[in-house]
């Protein structure tokens, strides 16, 4: 597998080997001892599929406590997914990194813990993929605005389809310190 190191340290994009011919196609998409030399060394608890139209955008989404790594991948149709640094004290606080991917360039997305994430589709639809290091907790969720004018992430689209929740989340200079991850070594 090729893996990529993005903008934001400890994002990596990888593309893992893939095995085709006429009948189809077969590629590894998790390998503990393999992932691990790369630095993503968590055991994953969830697993999570969404399926979404053409505009809509899911996100900036986090947990604080108990933060979720993510590895991300599509398994039908297109989407820009982005990851924003979040954590306090981080020499990259507030910048985003976003990689295209697609069921047919089978790229994964890792997010460590700290980073809020968000996808918008693309294509006609998306199915989207996600193994995640801790389980979901409604008392830790958490969101940053898609549009926060301080991030200034290059969405490829102008007006998505939003949920009510992601459509209030607070810009990030609007969130309580306390509410954000820390950076390590700052603990």
């Amino acid at each position: 597998m090729k893996v990529t190191e993005t903008s934001l340290p400890g994002c990596l994009v990888i593309e893992p080997k893939v095995f085709g011919d006429a009948r189809g196609f077969f590629l590894e998409t998790w390998n503990r001892e393999r992932y691990a030399g790369h630095g993503i060394g968590p055991d994953f608890v969830q697993s999570n599929l969404s399926r979404s139209a053409q505009g809509v955008l899911r996100g900036l989404h986090y947990q604080w406590p108990n933060p979720q790594g993510k590895l991300v991948s599509v398994q039908e149709g297109e989407v820009f997914d982005v990851a924003v640094d979040i954590r306090r004290g981080s020499p990259t606080f507030g910048q985003w990194t976003g990689v295209i991917l697609s069921a047919e360039n089978k790229r994964q997305f890792w997010i460590p813990e700290g980073f809020a994430h968000g996808f918008v589709v693309t294509s006609d639809a998306a199915q989207f993929s996600y193994l995640c290091t801790a389980p979901y907790d409604a008392s830790a969720d958490a969101g940053v605005a898609w549009n926060d004018a301080e991030i200034a992430i290059d969405w490829p689209v102008t007006d998505p389809s939003l949920s009510a929740k992601d459509a209030a989340a607070p810009c990030l200079g609007d969130i309580a310190t306390g509410r954000l991850p820390i950076f390590p070594g700052l603990g």
